[in-house]
């Protein structure tokens, strides 16, 4: 996935920004580059004023997300999730997202779930990046589960999170064991680029 791919025109969410809210972020925007801790603070009481719009989120998320500071992103990643489902009329845990809350949320709106998968594979690609490839690969495994097409891009991610427990697996036993390779890339995922709606 990524929220970062999502534009401001495109955000998914019907629901116009209140002015002083939508001013902050842009106030976030402008200041980033010369002074990240004030567009910080202005993300914090855009927060504060709209806690669970996924504009705001969406914001926060990538504010994180590029300075490098991976638990709050994903922190924010995970609220963007929750809430995504909220306006679903699904269950928050994504543990819990089947065949049938799929169904249920794809008839509601398919790009509220489009972004619900992106969000989704956000959390596993952060977790990879954190060094947690089990919690990674749960999440890109439900994520591709719903995108049989890799319309997302999830799949190289569930691949590069097997490569990483294999190894871990390796490791732990002492060299002992030997791994093969869960993708034909080595390299440290990098960030995820654009894709179409999921199936």
């Amino acid at each position: 996935m990524d929220l970062l791919d999502i534009t401001v025109d495109e955000m998914y969410f019907e629901r116009a920004l209140p002015a002083p809210v939508a001013a902050l972020i842009e106030e976030a925007s402008e200041r980033y580059a010369e002074d990240a801790d004030g567009a910080e603070q202005c993300l914090a009481r855009a927060r504060f004023l709209a806690p669970d719009d996924l504009s705001v989120l969406v914001a926060q998320y990538r504010f994180f997300f590029y300075r490098h500071r991976c638990e709050d992103a994903l922190a924010v990643a995970e609220r963007c999730i929750a809430a995504a489902a909220r306006e679903l009329g699904i269950d928050e845990d994504w543990r819990r997202l089947d065949d049938a809350r799929f169904g249920h949320a794809v008839q509601q709106s398919m790009p509220m779930t489009r972004f619900l998968l992106l969000a989704l594979k956000g959390t596993g690609y952060l977790l990879l990046r954190l060094n947690r490839p089990a919690e990674a690969r749960a999440r890109l495994e439900r994520t591709v589960a719903f995108d049989q097409k890799d319309r997302l891009g999830a799949a190289v991610l569930l691949r590069w999170a097997d490569d990483a427990l294999a190894r871990e697996q390796a490791a732990a036993s002492g060299g002992k064991v030997r791994w093969i390779r869960a993708s034909q890339q080595s390299e440290k995922p990098q960030a995820p680029t654009s894709q179409t709606e999921p199936s």
